[in-house]
């Protein structure tokens, strides 16, 4: 409580200011939703929060709260629920209500979705777009990335490739009856990866849409 938040910096120089999805700051001990609440988003300069507060949810079925009150998903994980697609739908909805009704006051959003946190949850048809391209295993994988990454201009042509941590054992030391499992990981984690980026997409897509695209800052870490 000595530093000031950039939410707070923002929204007392004029800024509109909500977060969406993950937030990890708060204390264990202050996560109840009877508070305290001065490390919930809407104690640190967050005029509006939906998500869910701590490390990890289901993200079928999340423990959501809209600003410090608990909140249950309008549909379950059978009607189509996930929580990246309605913590978009929300930031989609807030941004434009902002835009309407304040259209020159400047906007802040901090869009943090559980992905790629576990728990790993994205729906087959997701996962299903990789399967078999993690099956020579993750070494392989670091080679063909870090080739790309220079064709791409990424990083240099002169770079070299790093060594495999000594922590991470080598592909071709894992039990054969393992590796389809961890292969498996691989495309749940790329799938539920690409269903990020496209929801993230339709948010660019929204403030494009609403024309403000070439006035908008977005740091994509």
């Amino acid at each position: 409580n000595t530093c000031a938040p950039l939410a707070e910096t923002l929204k007392l120089n004029g800024y509109a200011t909500a977060q969406f999805g993950k937030c990890h700051e708060v204390p264990v001990w202050e996560t109840s939703p009877m508070g305290p609440f001065h490390a919930w988003p809407t104690g640190s300069g967050f005029e509006h929060f939906y998500g869910f507060v701590g490390g990890e949810t289901n993200q079928y079925a999340p423990a959501i709260y809209r600003d410090t009150v608990a909140v249950e998903q309008e549909k379950t994980a059978e009607e189509g629920y996930h929580f990246t697609e309605d913590m978009t739908d929300q930031a989609i909805d807030w941004i434009k209500q902002q835009k309407a009704l304040m259209p020159d006051k400047p906007f802040f959003v901090y869009f943090a979705p559980g992905a790629t946190h576990a728990p790993h949850h994205v729906r087959p048809e997701w996962s299903d777009k990789y399967k078999g391209q993690f099956d020579d295993g993750w070494d392989a994988l670091r080679e063909r990335t870090f080739a790309r990454q220079q064709e791409l201009g990424v990083i240099p042509v002169e770079a070299k490739l790093t060594e495999r941590p000594a922590e991470i054992p080598a592909w071709d030391d894992m039990p054969d009856d393992l590796k389809p499992v961890l292969a498996r990981q691989m495309e749940v984690y790329a799938g539920f990866l690409e269903h990020t980026d496209h929801h993230v997409g339709r948010l660019i897509d929204a403030i494009e849409e609403l024309e403000i695209l070439e006035n908008t800052l977005v740091y994509y870490i």
